[in-house]
């Protein structure tokens, strides 16, 4: 018998589960931009920690910083 022969459906399933599209929360983007904005790591090092395409990186970082513009706007000092 070979190795996939011997897994159990549970294992089979915690891989089908593993493989599938993860969700991030706000608060996980917003972390993972403002790690990339200190600058300290790469941006490609970073995504590669995460696990996620930078170009994804890319799309968070611009709508953050388009946020932040719109919630600066209605602001005077």
């Amino acid at each position: 018998m070979n190795e996939k022969s011997k897994r159990s459906p549970e294992k089979i399933i915690k891989e089908i589960k593993r493989k599938t599209r993860r969700k991030f929360s706000s608060e996980e983007k917003i972390r993972i931009v403002i790690e990339g904005l200190r600058g300290e790591d790469s941006i490609a090092a970073i995504c590669r920690c995460e696990g996620i395409n930078p170009n994804l990186y890319y799309r968070w970082s611009k709508d953050f910083l388009e946020a932040g513009k719109t919630q600066t706007t209605g602001v005077h000092c």
